[in-house]
């Protein structure tokens, strides 16, 4: 979940419901670009260079994984959807909506439809205001001045009167924060630890995930799995029941809630499918003796992929051990974790059909799964 870039964006409006115009750009920039991280108040000006009716302008931060080519043409989709038509004229004329990047942090861009920072924002108190109202320390890369000196210096007259009304953020329609701690689970090749990380990021979660990758059974396992499949699962149940019980102690005054890749209870799930009969009753009795000890989510999601896209994900991600991972083993692990699901009246249970979708890749299949996760 790395490779993010933060953006700079000025929006701006003087044609029909000004308000109405910036607070549906906002949301088209949440849902098709990336999480808005902070939105400026909102400024009236006057039309600077022709005459027209007052503008209204505002800026935001914004996270993205998509490139500023790709931003660039997103956000002119974007004016084009709200009604603006733009003419091969370079006269200014009046606007519905206005949707410019100004910054995309020190990124210096010289290309035919795009220049980074804007060539004119240094000379725009419209923009400068706004900007410094969310980013005032900000590098211009070129001039090498932040964005309040910029403010200050700036050779623009114009007027601006802050109004009192605020645009919604529409990450806050997502109200995750009202659990204290969410697990995501979810089959071999789900995505559980790409939603757990992307949620952790997007909403300042405490992020928990599984230390599989440090487990020396499990490449062993999967040679051998009748010699090894015992001490494989006590080792995830030891390891499990320590990082649950120790992170969950650890009160982090920082974050909103705790969101975990998995839950203890799959130790349960897998060691019923991988152990032998009498093997599997000892392991039962100790899981029960250290799972009456941990702290349930609050909420659990499962996401649920069909056996062929599952072994496409694991193909797709390449670990060496994981290369011959049988169908039948795949759909056991789906029945078994379906079965334990029905019967749970303890905790909050979504059940999330994501076989055909790429929350990762495409950013309105991740905004349904927040919906999902979110219904009621």
């Amino acid at each position: 979940m790395d490779n993010f870039t933060t953006y700079y964006i000025a929006l701006g409006s003087n044609k029909g419901d000004k308000f109405k115009n910036l607070q549906a750009a906002v949301k088209a920039i949440y849902h098709k670009i990336g999480n808005v991280k902070l939105i400026s108040k909102i400024y009236k000006s006057e039309a600077l260079g022709f005459k027209s009716d007052d503008f209204f302008n505002c800026c935001l931060i914004l996270e993205s994984q998509l490139k500023p080519a790709k931003v660039l043409r997103t956000l002119l989709a974007i004016e084009t959807d709200l009604g603006r038509t733009r003419t091969k004229t370079n006269v200014y004329e009046a606007r519905t909506i206005d949707l410019d990047i100004v910054f995309a942090e020190d990124q210096i861009v010289d290309t035919k439809l795009l220049k980074l920072p804007h060539p004119e924002m240094h000379k725009r108190k419209f923009v400068l205001q706004p900007l410094a109202d969310i980013a005032p320390k900000i590098n211009h890369p070129i001039l090498n001045a932040a964005v309040e000196d910029l403010l200050s210096t700036c050779q623009d007259n114009s007027v601006l009167e802050p109004l009192n009304v605020w645009i919604k953020n529409p990450s806050k329609a997502y109200n995750l924060a009202k659990f204290n701690y969410i697990a995501i689970e979810g089959n071999i090749g789900a995505g559980k630890t790409s939603l757990a990380t992307k949620i952790a990021h997007d909403f300042n979660a405490k992020l928990i995930l599984e230390r599989f990758a440090d487990n020396p059974f499990l490449p062993k396992f999967y040679k051998d799995a009748s010699r090894y499949a015992f001490p494989l699962e006590m080792s995830f149940l030891a390891d499990r029941y320590q990082q649950i019980s120790d992170d969950l102690e650890q009160l982090d005054l920082f974050k909103n809630f705790v969101v975990s890749d998995y839950d203890v209870f799959k130790s349960l799930i897998f060691s019923k499918i991988t152990l032998q009969e009498d093997e599997f009753k000892l392991y039962r009795k100790l899981f029960y003796l250290m799972y009456k000890d941990i702290a349930k989510p609050e909420l659990y999601v499962y996401l649920y992929q069909n056996t062929e896209r599952l072994q496409q994900n694991i193909k797709k991600r390449g670990r060496k051990y994981e290369q011959d991972i049988a169908d039948e083993y795949l759909e056991k692990i789906n029945t078994g974790y379906l079965e334990f699901l029905k019967t749970q009246t303890d905790f909050n249970v979504k059940i999330i059909d994501v076989s055909d979708k790429d929350f990762v890749k495409n950013r309105a299949d991740y905004i349904w799964v927040l919906e999902q996760v979110c219904g009621e």
